[in-house]
């Protein structure tokens, strides 16, 4: 049995690292295809596993860019299915939907994002796709006759504790301060990005201010930084970001993945984006008292915030924390579980 996975994101190489092990030890053979994304290659080099760039240029932000690099992804997937003939397709992707109903392969389709929020993806991807896998907090509209939803986020796949703990030597290994926050700004140029802000230049300054009295400030960025900045980029190699993040006394971005990831590591996590809202996961986790999100005109609010957190009681976060995991699974162990029996059925 073969099982392929387009992974397009940092994101859904951590979401699947443990995932794989699990169907190899079942004798399915996993094979990975990626695309040029932000540190997504240099943590497959530094995982050992095998894969394929099918997209080693990327594509260009602009909407002819983003059709030409789909068409162009959808053409190499294509070939790469009708010479190795895979058992099941697996990703977030629309491209493993279109290649697998036009060679009758079954594509699994991991999402969180709701789906009046990516409505591009949806009615590119979900007609074609063979099932759903998404959280219970997530709407999946006219497709819940293709959808199997679990108790948990696609962070539970890599920083539930049956999978990570953190090591405090982390902050020694690297030169890290004893207390710290993180910045991290978006390049916000994926296809559900349009029109949408985060951090600018200005604000990140104003935030760094009301922190330093405090601790250290270490960014990480997928656009380019100013030098007055750049000068607080992370000194740490990005496979090691969710060992940062667990020691991190806070952490403020325009990104949902890492802020949700903060959350579920019990991190004080604060996101400042145009989706704040309109996501149901990163509801419900603020509803837990993990993450709070702020809108882009209340930017007053966003320094209340974080005021705030920096004065929660010790331990606090870890107890909602707690919460939390009592209520969710293991994230990795469902995909397996999922993937294996479709393999088989196939």
């Amino acid at each position: 049995m073969k099982a392929m996975f387009y992974l397009g994101h940092p994101a859904h190489f951590h979401m699947l690292k443990n995932v794989f092990p699990v169907l190899n030890e079942r004798g399915i053979e996993t094979h990975i295809l990626i695309k040029k994304k932000d540190v997504l290659e240099t943590l497959l080099k530094a995982s050992g596993f095998p894969y394929t760039n099918i997209q080693p240029e990327g594509r260009k932000s602009t909407t002819f860019g983003i059709i030409k690099g789909l068409a162009e992804r959808d053409w190499e997937i294509f070939k790469w299915c009708r010479k190795n003939k895979p058992d099941v397709l697996v990703g977030t992707s629309v491209e493993i939907t279109h290649v697998g109903k036009l060679l009758g392969i079954t594509s699994i389709v991991l999402n969180e994002d709701d789906a009046d929020q990516v409505p591009r993806f949806a009615k590119l991807g979900y007609p074609f796709m063979t099932r759903l896998l998404a959280p219970v907090s997530c709407r999946v509209g006219k497709w819940g006759h293709k959808t199997t939803q679990y108790e948990g986020y696609h962070e539970l796949a890599y920083l539930h504790p049956d999978h990570f703990q953190f090591d405090p030597t982390i902050k020694t290994k690297f030169g890290l301060a004893e207390k710290y926050f993180i910045l991290r700004f978006s390049g916000l140029d994926a296809h559900h990005d349009d029109g949408k802000t985060g951090i600018n230049d200005e604000l990140a300054l104003n935030i760094i201010s009301l922190l330093l009295p405090h601790g250290s400030v270490y960014i990480t960025s997928e656009r380019p930084l100013r030098p007055d900045l750049d000068k607080y980029r992370m000194p740490v190699p990005p496979e090691h970001i969710h060992q940062v993040m667990a020691g991190a006394s806070m952490f403020i971005g325009d990104s949902q993945t890492m802020a949700a990831e903060a959350a579920v590591l019990g991190v004080p996590s604060v996101r400042f984006n145009d989706f704040v809202g309109k996501l149901g996961y990163l509801n419900e986790l603020q509803d837990l008292g993990l993450t709070r999100g702020v809108e882009t005109d209340k930017e007053d609010l966003l320094i209340e915030v974080i005021k705030g957190y920096l004065n929660l009681p010790d331990g606090e976060m870890q107890r909602r924390k707690a919460t939390m995991l009592a209520q969710k699974i293991n994230v990795a162990e469902f995909f397996a579980d999922v993937i294996t029996e479709e393999a088989k059925r196939a």
